[in-house]
């Protein structure tokens, strides 16, 4: 699938696998070494069973650092957290109900100017 994130210096594509569903999404990056510099996850929706609400993630089993973009209803970034650490069992969480999960290599966020309030998009992939 292809995400595109809206930025004040312009758009920003990414091509991701999609979290569906609910194991899809448990499973998340876990393992991965390999993310491509403009790949990562969608997940989608958030949660995979039930209605939006505050999303945590972790970095249980995940090796790789992460940017965690937190994506609300009507496609704006509610929050981002950068460079997660690596293996970390501490919880990161949006901070408001949010319908998607972006997660990216860590640093490329800042790298490319996304911030909060950015409109994120996505499509399937041709």
């Amino acid at each position: 699938m292809i995400v595109t994130v809206q930025t004040a210096s312009g758009p920003h594509q990414f091509k991701v696998e999609v979290a569906r569903t609910q194991a899809q999404q448990s499973r998340g990056l876990m393992f991965r070494t390999d993310i491509p510099a403009d790949g990562g996850m969608l997940f989608v929706p958030y949660p995979a069973e039930g209605p939006p609400r505050e999303a945590s993630f972790w970095m249980k089993n995940t090796p790789s650092p992460l940017d965690i973009i937190f994506i609300r209803k009507n496609g704006t970034i509610a929050s981002i957290a950068a460079n997660v650490e690596p293996f970390s069992e501490t919880p990161v969480k949006s901070g408001e109900v949010v319908s998607a999960v972006l997660e990216i290599n860590g640093g490329r966020a800042a790298e490319l100017g996304i911030r909060i309030g950015d409109t994120v998009r996505w499509a399937p992939a041709r």
